[in-house]
């Protein structure tokens, strides 16, 4: 239960929306697919779960090739665009009956759409108008629908847009829970959300895969090798004061006290800095090592 592409190209008219894409997502992962706006994100999607052909190369799911006429595949694969298309004229339950029923899911309906009801939260809604709902709910009307069918594969696009703080907790770990028996592909702006449930992340940027691997791995691509510490002391210390600890190459003043001391190399300067706060008479009140955030790393891979 994997997703593979290979060599992957997607023309429009002149315009190139994916440049060689490769990459690889196995059972049991939850992969963030992330990347600025217009960098081939939902087009790539598009193209795995068969609603686009590509121009060149080929996308394999379970062992299947992907493509329009690859019926069966669409079997496999549970799918929750970017902009949710739903039936605003419809009940909850009518809308996931027909559904599973598009899925020629027989005597098992109505037990599918109760299970998937009580996975998304949807209960206290469930006898409502799709179009009478919040945008929280009816997005997990869009996850509930992809799930009805218990897919093998779970393409998820934006898939906590428009959920309250609550509500993108209960989806993450729903997400969490069934991406350990499912592939799962899930594009996000929410930096905190791929930190949170992915084990992989690929970034995509201009229609080139730009990274691709492990939060580590990819960090270890970017970041700058020295080491940084954020400090708080006491009493305000003058800047040139703190240039003088050993090791130190450069300081900012965060404001109330806050400093970050960046070392000249690799080397841990905690030690350094409790040195100097006794030799000044100084109380340190934290002291942390202080790491790139996601957030940065994704700018500096992305950046125009």
């Amino acid at each position: 239960m994997s997703i593979i592409a290979n060599k992957i190209t997607r023309f429009y008219g002149a315009q190139k929306a994916l440049d060689d894409v490769s990459f690889e997502i196995k059972k049991g992962e939850i992969a963030a697919f992330i990347g600025p706006n217009g960098a081939g994100k939902s087009t790539m999607m598009k193209i795995i779960t068969g609603y686009l052909p590509a121009s060149q190369g080929e996308v394999s799911v379970c062992g299947m090739s992907s493509g329009p006429e690859a019926i069966e595949l669409r079997r496999l694969i549970g799918y929750l665009p970017e902009n949710n298309p739903l039936y605003p004229e419809m009940y909850i339950r009518e809308y996931l009956g027909y559904v599973a029923d598009i899925y020629k899911m027989g005597k098992g309906k109505n037990k599918a759409v109760d299970t998937v009801i009580d996975q998304t939260g949807l209960g206290p809604e469930q006898r409502k108008k799709i179009g009478a709902l919040s945008k929280g709910y009816r997005q997990r009307v869009g996850l509930a629908q992809a799930l009805i069918h218990n897919p093998e594969v779970l393409i998820l696009d934006e898939a906590t847009t428009g959920l309250d703080p609550n509500q993108i907790i209960e989806i993450r770990n729903l997400i969490s829970g069934v991406g350990k028996e499912k592939t799962v592909m899930l594009s996000t702006h929410i930096m905190q959300e791929v930190e949170a449930i992915c084990s992989k992340i690929i970034v995509i940027d201009h229609g080139k895969i730009v990274a691709d691997g492990t939060r580590e791995t990819i960090s270890s691509i970017v970041e700058d090798k020295r080491e940084a510490v954020a400090v708080e002391f006491n009493r305000p210390v003058e800047e040139k004061l703190l240039l003088s600890i050993s090791g130190a190459s450069s300081v900012i003043n965060e404001g109330n006290n806050n400093y970050i001391i960046i070392s000249d190399g690799e080397s841990d300067i905690r030690p350094s800095v409790f040195d100097f706060a006794v030799k000044n008479g100084l109380t340190v009140l934290s002291l942390l090592k202080k790491e790139g955030s996601l957030e940065d790393i994704f700018r500096k891979l992305t950046a125009r």
